[in-house]
């Protein structure tokens, strides 16, 4: 009896509970592909790129990584958010809408270039160092909003004592990302995007009596799978830098090039 009962727990058991593993490894390639998918839509820019300075895109929210156990002190949503916002402006139409410069390390940046001209004077070099590229525009925001749990459920169906069930929910994470005129401060352009997180758990439980029910058995095994905020995060990033462009163009802020049709 034992036998058959864990050989059936084994069977369902495999056929339920998903790899975690898999799981992350296709959350990762779709949402790469899709990011991707989306960098290729976006049409050329008629003109020279466009200067843009990143000093901070933080996390506003101050929300700690949800547990109904424990009190954690680990953030809810990564705090390098910046990183996510100059990688996407350098990769849409391969660097050709955006020039980024440095502004994070900006004090660094300086003090290098202080050590070169000082270097330079005292042994007599008089070649002169580039000026800096200056900004005409300035990408402000961060992460206005994380809610936990904005959507829970589950289902299961047991038969004989044996079934398999699902949990899941959901949290939300908002962004707001807007652009600032360097020359008069005017918020040109601005754009809120919401992302989910999905959390989903498997499992199969089983029990059964024995030996005329003086005798119990009982098995639970379960796996449970949180997606990775930061690919939520990276996504609403992208996605909101993408509506940017889009947001510029119908205001005549810049202008799309024109496809030649052959």
């Amino acid at each position: 009896m034992k036998i058959l009962l864990l050989t059936l727990l084994i069977l369902v058991g495999c056929s339920t509970v998903r790899p975690l593993e898999q799981v992350g490894t296709r959350t990762e390639s779709r949402i790469t592909k899709a990011s991707a998918e989306q960098f290729d839509k976006v049409p050329h820019l008629d003109g020279l790129p466009l200067a843009v300075a990143i000093y901070s895109f933080t996390d506003k929210t101050g929300q700690r990584k949800p547990s109904t156990t424990l009190s954690l002190f680990s953030t809810a949503v990564s705090q390098g958010v910046d990183a996510y916002v100059i990688k996407a402006l350098k990769d849409i139409d391969n660097g050709q809408w955006f020039r980024v410069v440095e502004r994070g390390g900006i004090d660094n940046l300086i003090k290098e270039r202080q050590i070169i001209k000082q270097t330079r004077d005292l042994y007599g070099d008089k070649t002169e160092l580039s000026p800096l590229v200056y900004a005409g525009l300035i990408l402000e925001g961060g992460i206005i909003g994380y809610d936990s749990n904005t959507r829970t459920g589950g289902s299961g169906v047991v038969a004989f004592g044996i079934g398999p069930y699902t949990q899941y929910s959901q949290d939300q994470v908002i962004i707001n990302m807007r652009l600032v005129s360097v020359q008069n401060g005017e918020v040109i352009a601005s754009v809120t995007v919401e992302k989910n997180i999905l959390s989903t758990g498997d499992g199969i439980t089983g029990m059964t009596f024995y030996n005329l029910g003086t005798r119990e058995f009982e098995v639970d095994i379960s796996q449970t799978y949180n997606e990775p905020g930061q690919y939520a995060v990276r996504n609403a990033v992208e996605t909101g830098i993408i509506e940017l462009l889009y947001e510029g163009e119908r205001k005549h802020l810049w202008k799309f090039k024109q496809e030649i049709k052959k």
